[in-house]
Formats: C-alpha cells, sequence, structure tokens
C-alpha cells in the first residue's frame, strides 16, 4: 500500500488534536493558572472590575469550548485512522500533534495578538517580546512536527 496512502489520515488527526491541545495549554497555562491574559483583556476588557472579568471569563470558557470541539473531532479522525490495517510509525504522529500546536501558535498569535490586538501573551512593557517568543515557539513545534514526519515517512509498523 502507498506509504502516503497510510499515513495521511493520521497525520490529519494528529494535526487536528495538536490544534486542540495547543489551544488547552494556552487557556489552561496562560489565562488560567499564570493569569498573563484573557481573551479580551486589551479589547476593552481589562481584567480591573468584576463585570470586566465575566466577560473574560465568558469568552476564555467559549475559547476552552471551542478547543475541546477540536480535540474531540481529532479523537474522531484518529478513532476511524486506527481501522486501517498498517499504522505508521510513532513519530509521524507525535510530529503532526507538534504541526497542529505550532500552527495554533502561529495563526492565534498572528491574529489575536498582532492584527487585532485583543490580547497579549503577557501584557507589560516587554509585550511584544512575549508575543514574539510564542510565535517562535510555534514555528520551532510546526518545523520539528514536520521533520520528525518526513523522517518518519519509508517506515511501517505492522499489527
Amino acid at each position: 500500500m502507498n506509504r502516503n496512502r497510510i499515513d495521511r489520515p493520521f497525520v490529519r488527526a494528529g494535526i487536528v488534536l495538536g490544534i486542540g491541545l495547543g489551544g488547552f495549554v494556552d487557556g489552561i497555562v496562560l489565562h488560567q493558572i499564570l493569569q498573563w491574559h484573557h481573551m479580551l483583556t486589551s479589547a476593552g476588557f481589562p481584567a480591573t472590575t468584576v463585570s470586566n472579568m465575566e466577560v473574560n471569563m465568558v469568552a476564555d470558557g467559549l475559547f476552552d469550548a471551542t478547543t475541546w470541539v477540536i480535540t474531540v473531532v481529532g479523537l474522531g479522525l484518529l478513532w476511524r485512522a486506527k481501522k486501517q490495517d498498517e499504522l505508521p510509525p510513532a513519530r509521524i504522529f507525535v510530529g503532526s500533534i507538534a504541526i497542529g500546536w505550532g500552527l495554533f501558535n502561529l495563526v492565534e498569535g498572528i491574529i489575536d495578538h498582532h492584527i487585532l490586538g485583543i490580547h497579549h501573551v503577557r501584557s507589560g512593557p516587554n509585550q511584544i517580546v512575549w508575543d514574539l517568543a510564542f510565535l517562535a515557539f510555534g514555528a520551532v513545534l510546526a518545523v520539528t512536527g514536520w521533520i520528525l514526519v518526513r523522517r518518519g515517512r519509508g517506515k511501517l509498523v505492522t499489527e
């Protein structure tokens, strides 16, 4: 069987899971645990009043719900992909997750931090450094994932 036909469903599932999991890490770690930002802190709803915190809490919750749905879709894709008789090596799947997480960081960082300016990774005097580091981390994840997927091609694992 063609190697790409075997890998493609797992790569697709891994990318979607990576997008969802990257969103979970962002929402749980940066929004909730560290409280560096919320979805709308720079968009006229700074976390300085109870009313603004309520708006941000709803926006953060909608963000988390969206990443949950994306993760469930990724699990569904993985469930369908695993029905094949042949499996790709783990590095292809892990690499795909890294690609998805990196894409999440790049898209979310460019749109929310730079284009819309609705929030920054960490507001303050060095916010551009934090925003650029977030983008750089996303790029490193995506490139590392791509390398893992490329190196995993040509290898075959059978059940």
